[in-house]
């Protein structure tokens, strides 16, 4: 069973990657990011957990009304690692937003 599963994540990455390939030969101007997700900040933009207004922070994926309440009551954080030491948001909601966000002191 465990093994199928390996086979099915490994052929979505493939496909995926293959995919992204094509599209980007073909239309170049659009960036990547754009297109995989409309919720994703553009490049170069973090999002600072730690003065970041409830409506910046629902910006990233996976984060809506609740996690943006609690993101802003546990505040400050030292380092972005915080979100999920002090247990505000799980660690595969962390994983999505990690390359998005940072703790400014």
């Amino acid at each position: 069973m465990k093994r199928n599963a390996l086979v099915v994540i490994f052929l979505g990455m493939f496909l995926a990657a293959f995919g992204l390939q094509g599209q980007n030969k073909m239309d170049s101007k659009a960036p990547a990011a754009d297109k995989m997700t409309s919720k994703a900040a553009p490049a170069g933009a973090l999002v600072d957990i730690n003065s970041a207004s409830a409506d910046e922070l629902k910006k990233l994926p996976g984060i809506g009304d609740a996690y943006s309440a609690a993101i802003i009551k546990n505040r400050p954080y030292k380092n972005k690692t915080q979100l999920t030491t002090k247990k505000v948001i799980p660690d595969a909601t962390y994983a999505k937003i990690r390359e998005q966000i940072i703790a400014k002191q």
